[in-house]
């Protein structure tokens, strides 16, 4: 079985990859390192676009118990501002019994955004599909957490339904590193059905 060691910035090897906030390659115990997947510049059309917020929560995205999602939330702050001031759609999600009161301040839904609440495919067992559709939605930005749960699985799930996938990696988090990166190389990676449909990228690569 190959070990997975981290990498700081594909630099010198850290002790505690917890206590590091920047992305990290990941290095298989015969040394070969598998750089982070390459991060685009994207434009997206405002009227035809929703930001889904995944599973934000203050019971786990705080400083103690997931400080990776805990700093995240400046960023995904200035993208859903920057979203509501364009027109976009947003959606919310929570995980089953969660609850939507729960959004960390700064995130907290406007009236009329809607809230679903399932596992970690957000459109399974809910009225997602049809929220976007009635919104004339063609393509999704994901944030959320955590980045190998909500993210990956709703992301995969609008790739395979069609949509256009925006994922910016500075707006999802993980417990650590790895996850986050193995979010983003599946994503980008995995079957044509859906890595066609993916744009990994920054938030402040996002045009609108």
């Amino acid at each position: 079985m190959l070990a997975f060691r981290y990498r700081h910035s594909c630099g010198g090897y850290t002790r505690d990859p917890a206590r590091n906030r920047e992305r990290h390659c990941v290095v298989l115990d015969d040394g070969e390192a598998t750089p982070p997947p390459q991060l685009r510049p994207i434009t997206v059309d405002p009227a035809h676009t929703a930001l889904l917020e995944l599973d934000f929560s203050t019971g786990t995205c705080n400083s103690q118990a997931r400080p990776r999602c805990f700093d995240s939330l400046p960023i995904v702050e200035k993208l859903l501002a920057a979203a509501r001031a364009q027109h976009a759609s947003v959606v919310y999600s929570t995980v089953p019994n969660g609850s939507i009161s729960n959004s960390p301040p700064a995130l907290a839904p406007h009236a009329g955004e809607p809230v679903v609440s399932t596992g970690a495919d957000k459109f399974l067992n809910t009225n997602l599909a049809d929220i976007l559709k009635a919104r004339n939605v063609r393509t999704v930005i994901v944030t959320g957490t955590t980045a190998q749960g909500a993210v990956l699985y709703t992301a995969s799930s609008a790739g395979l339904r069609g949509y256009e996938v925006v994922v910016p990696v500075n707006a999802i988090s993980a417990a650590d590193p790895f996850g986050e990166l193995a979010t983003a190389w599946i994503l980008a990676n995995g079957p044509p059905s859906v890595a066609k449909h993916v744009t990994l990228t920054r938030s402040d690569r996002i045009t609108w």
